[in-house]
């Protein structure tokens, strides 16, 4: 059975930072995080392609990184210099096999609960 298990989630001041992780089950799989504000769709912030690279989104590159720990099963999301439109609940999300399409909310079939990032200026 699949299991995702976020924490790591907080309230920041603007230019703060915030490490969020992602418990997983021992699967093979591919996982991304996503993020969705109030009144939004879920988006894809940072995921990997075949092989191993990471991919992130256009408003979050340079200032998040994502990584995975495959021996404590754990996936990690760094977040830096954070501004209130970071503001969202962030999910980890897994699948198993691999996608072409990381950031699609689609590729994924596991979602985890969720963790509140809040970000004030």
């Amino acid at each position: 059975q699949v299991q995702l298990v976020e924490s790591g989630g907080g309230s920041v001041q603007a230019g703060g930072s915030l490490r969020l992780s992602c418990k997983y089950s021992p699967y093979k799989y591919t996982m991304a995080w996503f993020r969705q504000a109030p009144g939004k769709e879920r988006e894809g912030v940072a995921g990997f392609r075949v092989g191993g690279i990471t991919v992130y989104a256009s408003s979050v590159k340079d200032r998040f990184t994502i990584s995975r720990d495959n021996a404590n099963h754990e996936l990690n999301l760094q977040l830096n210099s954070l501004k209130p439109e970071d503001t969202a609940i962030y999910y980890c999300a897994l699948d198993f096999g691999f996608t072409t399409d990381p950031l699609n909310a689609r590729s994924y079939t596991y979602w985890g609960q969720g963790t509140q990032v809040t970000v004030s200026s």
